[in-house]
């Protein structure tokens, strides 16, 4: 079961497309955006990160931390953060496996890849929105734009 509003996030700690740990728990004092997507390069992850890459701003005008999560390996983040230009961390969830997928409840133990789950986290590690979606169905900005105007009501 995913976590929902008012449920504490599970801590993590995953590498980034430059082999560096991050750690949600490290984060803590802003707030943070988790993002999970199905599979690199894929026409509608593609579409939804380079949407957010676009309209970066209005996280960072909330001063939020995006975490972008994927099952692919870090060889495979960085070519495909390095293609689309994103400025925003993206962070290997590969070994073990799907175990912050897992944690968050969004891992398609089937199909063995994260389904689409966005978090909103306060500064204090609370979740304050989330949002899961089957594979194929991208999430809109407009509900981004909503969550990020609760941190600030």
């Amino acid at each position: 079961m995913s976590p929902q509003q008012g449920d504490v996030a599970p801590d993590f700690t995953l590498t980034d497309t430059h082999g560096t740990p991050v750690s949600l728990s490290g984060l803590r004092g802003g707030p943070v955006a988790i993002v999970f997507v199905p599979f690199a390069f894929s026409g509608t992850c593609t579409g939804e990160l380079c949407e957010l890459r676009d309209n970066i701003s209005a996280f960072q005008d909330a001063g939020v931390q995006l975490l972008v999560i994927s099952c692919d390996p870090v060889h495979s983040l960085r070519a495909w953060a390095e293609h689309e230009g994103y400025g925003f961390e993206l962070l290997s969830d590969f070994w073990p496996h799907g175990e912050v997928a897992r944690a968050y409840g969004v891992f398609d133990d089937e199909r063995g890849f994260a389904r689409r789950g966005s978090f909103l986290v306060d500064a204090e590690g609370t979740v304050v929105w989330s949002v899961v979606n089957e594979a194929g169905q991208a999430r809109p900005l407009s509900a981004y734009r909503e969550a990020l105007g609760r941190l600030s009501a």
